[in-house]
């Protein structure tokens, strides 16, 4: 079977489709939330749109309570294999060069948030699915694409989907890198709290707000604090803009009668590797960490400094770890929430190789000097050993497609991947491809959404036939 043929054959309806399904703004929005749409309208759409298309190609649908649903391609048996997606995507962000829902084609790319991650790949999955069912090969077990709506934040989705449908025996998800992902680190979503709230009415600085960051799997790229004083604010506007000067970075400061608003850009990536960003938010608590502040905000602008500048491992809070399998843990502070009145809160991403510890983790946490641990939230490691016959299937696909070894790799990111027994991670980044996922200025190479479709369309045939 010539699988690339086929997806030739259907190259402009797919660009076309992965274009309009691009420009629906799929960001979680808790104030739009229905009981047909409980992360919001712009999800919901999305979510019903990818089911529409389904049902115009023929395939079974459903829709399980807007949480979830699945797209649906019938074999001859009761097994499953399941193609896990989602249609969320994380906020659009700063800096783009087009608008990130126009879903321009610019030098033989797609740019749109999601085209990476992941609403490109779900449709070089969907496309798959259809050649599959266009040549009407015979198939052994049904092909589910299992679509989620709350990938990018607490998995609501899958949760309650499982609740409900059966767990495929194998899949994979078309949401992280080639040739094919067979361990994912644990990932904690965690916050602390600061206890200490004891201020001084004396001192002439105040920190009144200090705000950095909207996810926990996102180096901030913005990060905002007001200061109010009376006498001294004009000698912390110039030494903001010699700080600027000196450290190179990107930043604006307002002087008014009694306050002071100083705000910087740093670069924002994916939180599996905080190291391709720049942190806005500790970028400006370097600062803050110069001024004689007041007594609740210095502590809390200092355990920021002391815990988490330049550390993006964990050593400072004594939780570095790594293994053979996955490689090092990584730490990414993706909220700073501050004000004067407030407890302030520090909300934390933390990626953990698969043989490593989360309840050693979380006590290292409760250590934190004048915090505590407000919550908690662990996914465990996955990892699929190399000679299940679900790896040897994907490898055969991708050696034949490429031409290439099949590298079996390990990442940071988490993927619906490790809600399955038996789930790896497969495509869409080919090797040697800059990863723009959570990105500004997102792409996706239509070559590679092609390429990815051809070898989504024979894995299909080669795990369900």
């Amino acid at each position: 079977m010539d699988w690339m043929k086929e997806v030739e054959k259907r190259k402009d309806d797919l660009i076309k489709d992965t274009q309009a399904f691009l420009r629906i703004k799929s960001v979680l929005d808790e104030e739009s939330k229905t009981g047909d749409a409980p992360f919001g309208e712009g999800i919901n759409e999305a979510f019903t749109h990818l089911l529409e298309l389904g049902e115009k190609e023929g395939f079974t649908v459903k829709n399980v309570d807007g949480y979830a649903g699945h797209i649906e391609l019938s074999g001859t048996s009761d097994e499953i294999v399941g193609v896990l997606c989602h249609v969320d995507v994380v906020p659009e962000g700063d800096g783009w060069t087009s608008d990130p829902y126009s879903a321009e084609i610019r030098d033989g790319k797609i740019f749109a948030r999601g085209a990476m991650d992941d609403k490109g790949p779900t449709i070089a999955a969907f496309y798959a699915m259809k050649i599959v069912k266009d040549l009407n090969v015979p198939l052994s077990k049904n092909v589910r694409m299992i679509i989620g709506t709350d990938e990018e934040s607490e998995w609501r989705c899958v949760d309650h989907y499982f609740k409900h449908e059966k767990m495929p025996e194998l899949g994979f998800a078309p949401d992280a890198d080639f040739p094919i992902i067979h361990a994912e680190k644990g990932i904690i979503d965690l916050t602390i709290t600061q206890t200490q709230a004891e201020k001084e009415p004396q001192t002439d600085l105040i920190l009144k707000s200090f705000q950095s960051g909207r996810r926990y799997n996102m180096v901030p790229d913005y990060a905002e604090a007001v200061l109010k004083g009376k006498d001294n604010l004009a000698k912390v506007e110039a030494m903001f803009n010699e700080f600027l000067k000196e450290n190179d970075v990107i930043g604006q400061c307002r002087l008014e009668t009694d306050s002071l608003q100083l705000s910087v850009k740093g670069i924002s990536a994916h939180a599996m590797e905080p190291n391709n960003g720049k942190n806005a938010g500790i970028i400006l608590a370097i600062f803050l960490n110069k001024l004689v502040l007041d007594k609740k905000a210095r502590h809390f602008v200092n355990t920021i400094i002391d815990k988490f500048e330049g550390d993006t491992r964990g050593n400072k809070l004594n939780i570095a770890f790594k293994d053979d399998i996955s490689g090092e843990l990584t730490l990414n502070v993706g909220i700073i929430s501050y004000q004067d009145d407030q407890p302030g809160q520090i909300g934390i991403n933390i990626r953990y190789p698969v043989t490593g510890n989360s309840e050693q983790i979380k006590e290292k946490m409760l250590q934190v000097d004048g915090f505590e641990l407000q919550s908690f939230d662990d996914s465990k490691p996955h990892h699929v050993e190399k000679d299940h016959p679900l790896i040897q299937a994907l490898q055969k696909v991708y050696e034949e497609q490429t031409g290439e070894h099949a590298e079996l790799i390990a990442i940071g990111g988490g993927t619906y991947a490790r809600s399955l027994e038996a789930g790896v991670a497969f495509g869409p980044l080919f090797p040697g491809r800059p990863d723009v996922a959570h990105q500004k200025d997102e792409y996706i190479e239509i070559e590679d959404l092609l390429k990815a479709t051809a070898i989504y369309a024979q894995a299909i045939y080669e795990l369900a036939k």
